[in-house]
């Protein structure tokens, strides 16, 4: 394969290209990763925090999975809007104007007492989130060409499953510890609690964040020039550089809907595990926590082994499908074995290996032939329109939930998306696009 991007030809100047590419990870993606922990622990506490206040405040599952879905519908539909705002006036001001937003936000959702407050605050909490990972998707476009980029999307997006490794045994422990002080309950204290470390995030992002390669006071001219070089000839590769090319392009859509059904997965992980472990007849919330901790210790590693992979093999669509499907087949021994603990969790551990190792995979496919304004506009329809699964997984599972008395008929749904996403990436992907 031609390596456009390797123009130094000996092993010395192909070192020091590596090291200064290493000195920009180290400069930015700490503080992403930190910044997305905290993002999907305050986009999905509420998972936990319904063990208590659908008692609390006599909300049915059917209310809880309607007001847990409603914030991707604000996502959906401010999340174009913020990402090409992001593009003309700078990640750092508007990376940090959504983190400190959404953790105001969130910590409302303390206070509130009736479905219609839930709905609201849920929808408000996702028009001020949109654009935060599709703005973070596109800033490393700016600093990173496609080859590069795999591993260090993999690095930030293990927030996710970091998330859920120190989020569990976190929420259990604040609900269970916090609940009656000041005369208020568990759940409430783990949103207030848990918001405060977006805010010192936002002013940090503020302050240290470079908008561009050429803001880089810790960088000289010549480094400057060898990351503006590599950025503009992974450019050249590109085929959707405008809004209107994306907008027009099928291809866009197709991988917006294998992006929904790989996101429908990754909710339903997100919101029901909880509820999944209690059925098992786990009773503490502490130990709810911890149980909940051990698919995503196994997601993490998992994680980190396929973007190894696809980084060294410059493949990307096998490394999306295999571990779409095996996200499926844990759902199926979910749905299968509900009275079965071990063969549960286990089920659950297969889930989030597979779906956080898909996730940050999928975007290399879209990241690499969209290119320009058409980046911003087309991560952030892809991100959006996909995101919608967080609003139809929850309420449809709760749904399902509500009518059956059983997960498993909702289980079975998100299985059969995850194969389709698998179908999809494999017949309308073609690998010439996107293996590179």
């Amino acid at each position: 394969m031609d390596d456009t991007i390797a123009r130094p030809v000996s092993k010395e100047e192909r070192d020091q290209v590596d090291s200064l590419y290493k000195r920009v990870a180290y400069r930015f993606v700490p503080l992403l990763f930190a910044c997305y922990v905290v993002a999907y622990l305050d986009r999905v506490n509420v998972g936990f925090a319904k063990l208590q206040m659908l008692n609390d405040l006599h909300f049915s599952e059917a209310v809880f999975g309607l007001g847990a879905g409603l914030f991707f519908v604000g996502y959906f539909f401010f999340e174009v809007p913020s990402n090409l705002l992001l593009h003309k006036l700078g990640a750092r001001r508007w990376i940090a104007r959504i983190i400190i937003t959404w953790s105001l936000l969130s910590m409302c959702t303390a206070w509130v007492t009736t479905p219609t407050q839930f709905y609201i605050l849920r929808f408000v909490l996702g028009v001020a989130e949109a654009g935060f990972y599709p703005g973070i998707l596109l800033y490393l476009t700016y600093w990173f060409p496609s080859h590069r980029r795999g591993r260090i999307v993999a690095l930030i997006t293990a927030g996710n499953p970091i998330s859920g490794l120190l989020g569990g045994p976190l929420s259990g422990f604040l609900m269970t510890s916090m609940g009656g002080t000041l005369a208020m309950y568990g759940w409430q204290w783990l949103f207030i609690l848990e918001a405060l470390p977006g805010i010192v995030l936002g002013v940090i992002v503020w302050r240290h964040l470079d908008d561009k390669v050429a803001d880089a006071k810790w960088l000289s001219r010549e480094e400057k020039a060898v990351i503006e070089r590599d950025i503009a000839k992974d450019n050249t590769l590109r085929t959707h550089g405008s809004i209107r090319a994306v907008i027009r392009s099928p291809r866009v859509w197709v991988l917006a809907l294998i992006l929904f059904c790989i996101i429908s997965g990754s909710y339903a992980l997100s919101f029901w595990a909880p509820t999944i472990i209690r059925g098992l007849g786990v009773a503490s919330l502490t130990s709810i926590g911890f149980i909940s901790a051990i698919p995503y210790t196994a997601a993490l590693v998992a994680m980190i082994l396929v973007s190894r992979s696809a980084d060294r093999h410059r493949e990307r669509r096998w490394h999306v499908i295999v571990p779409a499907l095996f996200a499926a087949c844990g759902f199926l021994l979910c749905a299968t074995m509900t009275g079965n603990a071990f063969l549960s969790v286990l089920g659950l551990t297969m889930v989030a290996m597979g779906v956080v190792s898909a996730l940050p995979m999928f975007w290399a496919l879209p990241t690499a032939f969209l290119g320009g304004a058409g980046a911003a506009a087309g991560i952030a329809i892809i991100n959006s329109t996909a995101n919608l699964a967080g609003f139809v997984s929850p309420t449809v599972i709760g749904w399902l939930k509500t009518q059956t008395g059983s997960l498993s008929s909702g289980l079975y749904m998100v299985a059969g998306t995850l194969t389709l996403a698998a179908i999809l990436v494999w017949a309308c992907i073609p690998a010439r696009l996107v293996n590179r």
